[in-house]
């Protein structure tokens, strides 16, 4: 399998930090979908306390090919509460992955548009390129349907 391409011209990328900041809930107050995988699904559900199919009920949107959290119509996200993350410790593939989704660490202009709204990006420990290559194909793998 050929390794993703990661930013190339990007000095930011070439020695990417990041830290996600305590309190800060940016990325989850973004617009767009949370997909789950199946295993994502029942980590939730265990967590919360409910059989998998009662999440699923409550909580999920099904297509054919494809599992989201529903959307409320007051928030971005059902467990995005005033102290953060309800599920942090269950939270889903997605979630965990951000900031090195595929999309944006291969996109230089995706990758500083994030860091304008993310102020964990250029903080903390520099992350080792081979853990961002795991993290974005860990996201391919999860969700081959979105990285065809």
């Amino acid at each position: 399998m050929a390794q993703p391409r990661l930013i190339q011209l990007d000095p930011l990328a070439q020695r990417p930090r990041f830290e996600c900041q305590s309190g800060c809930t940016e990325c989850c107050q973004r617009q767009g979908f949370v997909y789950l995988t199946e295993a994502d699904l029942a980590r939730v559900a265990e967590f919360l306390g409910m059989k998998p199919r009662a999440f699923e009920r409550k909580f999920v949107y099904r297509t054919r090919n494809l599992r989201r959290l529903r959307v409320p119509r007051v928030a971005r996200c059902h467990f995005l509460k005033d102290g953060g993350c309800s599920i942090h410790p269950a939270k889903p593939t997605q979630c965990r992955a951000f900031p090195f989704w595929p999309e944006l660490v291969e996109s230089p202009k995706a990758w500083r548009k994030t860091a304008d709204y993310c102020p964990g990006i250029g903080k903390g420990p520099l992350v080792q390129i081979r853990t961002v290559r795991q993290v974005t194909r860990e996201m391919r793998e999860a969700h081959p349907r979105l990285y065809p």
